[in-house]
């Protein structure tokens, strides 16, 4: 089932680059980065409650929240970033850039959660970060 929900990130993911661009269009990027902030927020929190999800909230560790906080602003200096380059430049050579956190990832989780980093996933990193330069260049 995991795939689907996959897939359907990658499909969102796409539609939210060419629908930013043209929403950009004369407003400021930390603004539309705001509004965008404020939709997905309102979003969240109405499946949290339309699931019934928010009776965990006070089992949260400490730990969870402080990591679950720190991803929050790296989320938002990522949302940041992205906007404005997308504003500045050519959706066409932002995202894959942008696209680049996935070898990044990899790494990180190879380093830093001790993830196996296997032959095919080597191959992967390669393979995207040559397709990146090849789609920047």
């Amino acid at each position: 089932m995991w795939i689907w929900f996959a897939i359907g990130s990658a499909v969102f993911a796409a539609l939210t680059s060419i629908l930013a661009k043209v929403g950009i269009e004369d407003v400021n990027s930390n603004l539309a980065t705001a509004i965008r902030t404020v939709v997905v927020l309102v979003m969240a929190w109405g499946i949290v409650f339309l699931t019934n999800a928010q009776t965990g909230i006070d089992s949260i560790s400490r730990k969870s929240w402080l990591f679950l906080i720190l991803s929050g602003l790296c989320t938002g200096a990522s949302w940041l970033c992205y906007y404005k380059a997308i504003q500045m430049g050519s959706v066409s050579k932002v995202v894959p850039i942008d696209k680049l956190s996935v070898v990044i990832t990899l790494v990180l989780a190879f380093v830093f959660l001790h993830e196996e980093f296997t032959t095919k996933s080597v191959i992967g990193c390669i393979l995207i970060g040559a397709g990146t330069l090849f789609m920047v260049l």
